[in-house]
């Protein structure tokens, strides 16, 4: 997917994450989709969900669906 001007994408973490470098990942509301980006590697690639897949996954992840 290309992204309308790359520079002025706004990404942002998770408030839980405290802004510290560890592992983290980024993520931008663009106009279809959300995209999504290891905060490690910002160039690198990107994954992108549709708007009701990225709540739905939210949505389990609060829940923790994913929770070891």
């Amino acid at each position: 997917m290309s992204y309308p001007n790359r520079s002025a994408t706004q990404w942002r973490k998770s408030i839980r994450s405290g802004g510290q470098g560890g592992e983290c990942v980024e993520i931008a509301g663009l106009p279809r989709v959300v995209a999504v980006r290891d905060s490690k590697d910002p160039d690198g690639p990107r994954l992108t969900f549709s708007p009701a897949a990225w709540r739905a996954f939210s949505a389990d992840a609060k829940n923790g669906a994913f929770d070891l």
